[in-house]
């Protein structure tokens, strides 16, 4: 059956609109569960991508409704920072680009995009749209609490959350490098670049070796292993440039020279001249007044530091590598005038002393992992390896001067600081991630920003509460506990403030705008106290410092702030009630890219301002959604905005689509493949519903069989798994379990069931326990799929909406192992017949089967007996079995089908070995003879069950001897 989800989809928007099921106020009868998502930036339109981390929150939000929690997750948008301007800005001066993606990926009518020269309209747009998949995703949002983050009231939240960092001290004024739009003229976050990139800024040591009365200035971030240099790198391709830098002269790549100017020198140019020029000449190191020569090296990016690189080949691979390359390419040495013998007297010097590698770890490293060339990618790998492992684990060696004996960690820092005091050497900051672009498509530099104001993430004391508060979060997954433990060690000093961009100025100094990163990091609070704002029409003059202080910390008196803010003390007192109920934060999703930013400045932020017992309980992390194994790029023309994705396959498939192919921290991967087979899965299983929902129900007193004793009990456990596994948010395993492995389980049952002719009591059988199967999958698929969940929940005469109905509770009464061992000896039968028709290409005219002697069952059990009480090589286990009169007598018999066994139990796992100690013995003649109908339809041949000790039993081959509990005896004519 086709279905029509679009009027699905509005028919249960409609409903669920209507019952404000997704509306939470305080309910002191019930536990809480506040839930929260990013609230997203409108710039564009979500794509199938972000569907991943809002779904995934909205799973959880809607599993603990149907667990008897009263669940808020609330939704506002983002509107502050740049690069709104900025993508107004573009737009304005006609940007080609920009205006392709926005007319033919998010299908923006062109009239429409002639409005967006006023930023807010593009904001106001796409909020539109994002909020409409919102809904049409079927997100249980409670849309009272919307704001933006340039409501005047929101503001003042904002205003207030700075004055308390400030009087901590936890905002400070200064000079700092920070990640700079040369264009915009503003600092840049993640926010503020293409692809959400945070510019990761570093600091390089300059080492200033000297030639022809100009300095050289190598950028390096090793300054230890200036005594292993050998040579210097220049690309002779490259245009460099002879400049004053601060009263001294220097040579640079021109590119270079533009970023020293950000840096707050003073710079002079001079003249240019070829990198070309400088080849075949020397430099002397500051340190060791060794003079090396200048070497090509087209590797050398004049966009990187200075464009100057000095060759440590003894501990770099890349320089190892390099300079064997250069000594093959004699026509480059000609060209150079280069002596291929200066070449072969460049030996390596080993500077550093490192447990488990020779003089040379850049050697070893590079033969270890079987390196022929410096494009070789396997280079990044091998300079990871020997960096990280001398930097931890390295000593200077005796040719370093005064540093000898040093571990590396030191000995860097050391020779770093002699350099700078000697004026021997100085410190330049570059973007290491880089090339990092701002939204305006410029490309982002360092700059040195004087009386910027900074959060201070350095303040130790400050880090010991956010490492307090860590402790007593869960992450999920737990593997990323380290990843948030190392950002919170690292952070420094973070630029918190601009002057340009929308959003909340700094209350103390009004030049400046709160940047987007740092107002965004507790606004969870403020979901729990935006409705009262809207429905009372509380102004932002209201909304002062005594406000906030009496809602989010409870210092003041009601009736005092109720004087300030003329607000009622009725409200005031609901107010703050409403807060205390839902505070604090029971869970964040994000991804995982948020974590170095983000998610860690909402811990270091709860922790400096709220008291402890309002820290927020818990992270989830999820990772990203690949488009058919790619990155989602609009160059590689696979984005699928949400909207379409709906209209296309559905809300109900593209929520499975997003969260079915992996678990939490892997990347999921989508495709219309994919998408297209999980909406006809959808609708079979509507099929399936529809063919149930008819069925005459049975009397509640009908005698259900063994297979539906089994369907039953599968069921169970599978509630079981299932709510184990979304308790863990490992949801890729509930859906596996909900939509997958029970339909293997209805499927199984299907065929036992007799179709042909059943009696009464099979016909009412298998109508009850089929509704009681369906009932139960509509449940544990309503987190994921609701829509099609409330259609058939409604077609099943329930009453209410599935979305608040219980969730399947696990009743361990129901699990029949003797139903279960039954069922799956008679599957086990079934596939090893199958096998042996396959491999003996034997087209079967008569199948028997052959079961257990009962002494067989004796040995069996007593052997499982004896392995409870621990493992015994077989000898040992023959020893205590004969201790048995009964065995005694078996004689050679009992050895031969104790070797048959003995691998069995002992490998067998302790839970399947206690249950078949309970169940004993099954009868697994009567369960054979009882599903023949079924086997020679499987088959197609005639079948014959007897026990091994029948008399009177068709055994040519001799088969039945072969016959052990659980695993019959086979022969087939």
């Amino acid at each position: 059956m086709v279905i029509d989800w679009s009027r699905i989809r509005e028919k249960w928007r409609r409903v669920w609109e209507e019952s404000h099921i997704f509306e939470a106020d305080v309910d002191l009868k019930k536990d809480k569960c506040f839930l929260t998502v990013a609230y997203p930036y409108p710039n564009s339109p979500q794509h199938i991508g972000h569907g991943r981390t809002y779904t995934l929150a909205d799973v959880h939000a809607r599993y603990m409704r149907m667990c008897g929690k009263n669940v808020l997750l609330p939704m506002g948008f983002h509107y502050t920072g740049t690069p709104i301007l900025a993508m107004s800005k573009r737009l304005a001066e006609g940007d080609k680009e920009l205006i392709d993606t926005f007319t033919k990926i998010y299908k923006v009518p062109m009239d429409t995009i002639k409005q967006f020269k006023d930023p807010l309209r593009i904001a106001r747009y796409f909020h539109e749209e994002i909020k409409e998949g919102m809904k049409e995703m079927g997100y249980s949002i409670d849309w009272r609490r919307e704001f933006t983050t340039i409501d005047p009231q929101y503001s003042r939240f904002i205003e207030w959350q700075f004055k308390k960092l400030y009087e901590k001290g936890y905002i400070v004024q200064g000079s700092h490098p920070v990640g700079w739009c040369p264009k915009d003229g503003n600092p840049v976050g993640q926010h503020d670049t293409v692809g959400d990139v945070e510019p990761e800024i570093g600091e390089f040591v300059i080492i200033k070796f000297f030639i022809d009365g100009y300095i050289l200035p190598a950028a390096t971030l090793r300054p230890e292993t200036v005594f292993g240099v050998t040579n210097i790198w220049l690309n002779p391709d490259v245009e460099y440039v002879k400049a004053r830098v601060d009263g001294e002269d220097w040579i640079v790549s021109k590119e270079c020279l533009r970023k020293i100017r950000y840096l707050n020198r003073k710079v002079e140019e001079i003249e240019g001249v070829r990198g070309a020029e400088l080849i075949g000449k020397w430099a002397e190191s500051p340190l060791t007044g060794l003079k090396v020569p200048i070497l090509p090296a087209s590797f050398v990016d004049p966009k990187n530091a200075t464009g100057i690189v000095m060759s440590v080949p003894g501990h770099a691979p890349y320089d190892y590598q390099a300079l064997k390359d250069l000594k093959k390419r004699g026509e480059e040495l000609a060209l150079y005038k280069i002596d291929p013998e200066l070449l072969d007297s460049i030996a390596p010097i080993s500077i550093i002393e490192l447990e488990g590698y020779s003089d040379l770890p850049a050697l070893d490293v590079i033969e270890k992992m079987g390196i022929e060339s410096q494009d070789d990618q396997k280079l990044e790998e091998a300079t990871a390896e020997v960096y990280s492992r001398e930097f931890h684990s390295g000593w200077m060696k005796s040719n370093t001067m005064e540093y000898v004996g040093l571990p590396v960690s030191i000995a860097k820092e050391r020779v770093k600081e002699d350099l700078i005091q000697s004026h021997k050497g100085d410190t330049f900051y570059e973007i290491l991630n880089r090339p990092v672009i701002c939204r305006c498509g410029t490309e982002c530099i360092v700059k040195i920003f004087e009386n910027q104001w900074f959060i201070n993430y350095g303040d130790e004391s400050w880090k010991g509460l956010a490492e307090e508060c860590l402790e007593n979060m869960k992450i999920v997954p737990d593997d990323l506990l380290s990843e948030f433990k190392y950002t919170i060690g690292w952070l420094r000093q973070k630029a918190c403030a601009r002057k340009s961009g929308l959003g909340t100025r700094l209350p103390w100094d009004k030049e400046w705008i709160i940047e987007s990163l740092s107002d965004s990091v507790i606004y969870m609070a403020y979901y729990t106290i935006s409705k009262y704002i809207k429905f009372h029409d509380i102004s932002p003059d209201q909304l002062t410092d005594d406000f906030f202080d009496y809602v989010f910390l409870g210092n003041g008196d009601s009736r005092e702030v109720e004087k300030i803010t003329k607000i009622d003390e009725e409200l005031l007192e609901k107010i703050r009630e409403e807060f205390i109920y839902f505070y604090p934060l029971d869970s964040r999703h994000s991804g995982r890219d948020l974590i170095p930013n983000h998610l860690t400045f909402f811990i270091f932020n709860h922790a400096a301002i709220f008291p402890k017992d309002l820290w927020p309980k818990q992270i989830v992390v999820n990772g990203s959604v690949l488009m058919e194994g790619k990155k989602m790029s609009k160059s590689f023309g696979n984005i699928i905005p949400l909207r379409e994705a709906i209209r296309i396959y559905g809300a109900d498939t593209s929520r499975l689509a997003v969260l079915s192919t992996a678990e939490l921290l892997q990347d999921a991967d989508f495709s219309p493949t994919l998408a297209k087979s999980l909406n006809g899965r959808l609708e079979r299983f509507y099929d399936f519903a529809m063919n149930v929902i008819n069925l005459e129900s049975g009397s509640e007193n009908v005698e259900f069989s063994t297979e539906e004793r089994w369907l039953i009990s599968r069921l169970q456990r599978t509630i079981k798994v299932a709510t184990k596994a979304i308790d863990e948010l490992r949801v890729r395993e509930a859906i596996n379990y909900a939509l997958y492995e029970l339909d293997r389980d209805l499927q199984w049952y299907l065929k036992r069931s007799p179709m042909e002719n059943p009696s009464e009591n099979e016909k009412e059988a298998a109508s009850n326990v089929l509704k009681i199967l369906l009932e139960t999958k509509v449940r544990l698929l309503a987190p994921f799929t609701p829509y099609i969940c409330e259609e058939i929940w409604e077609k099943m005469g329930k009453e209410g909406l599935v979305s608040v109905a219980d969730w399947p509770t696990y009743d361990e009464k129901k699990i029949d192992e003797e139903a279960e061992e039954m069922e799956e000896m008679i599957m086990r039968t079934l596939e090893d017949t199958l096998n042996i028709i396959k491999v003996t290409k034997i087209e079967p005219n008569r199948i028997y089967y052959y079961t257990s002697a009962e002494w067989k069952w004796e040995v069996y059990l007593k052997a499982l007996e004896v392995f409870e009480t621990g493992t015994l090589d077989i000898g040992g286990l023959m020893k205590r079995l004969m201790e048995d009169s009964k065995m005694k007598k078996m004689g050679k018999g009992l050895y031969r089908f104790v070797q048959r066994i003995y691998d069995e139990v002992r490998k067998m796992p302790p839970d399947l070995r206690e249950k078949r100690l309970r169940i004993r013995i099954i009868d697994e003649l009567s369960a054979l003879r009882d599903a023949t109908d079924f086997l020679e339809k499987e088959m197609g041949a005639k079948v014959e069950v007897y026990s091994e000790e029948d008399s009177k039993k068709f055994d040519p081959k001799d088969r039945a001897k072969l016959a052990q509990p659980y695993r019959v005896a086979i022969y087939i004519s």
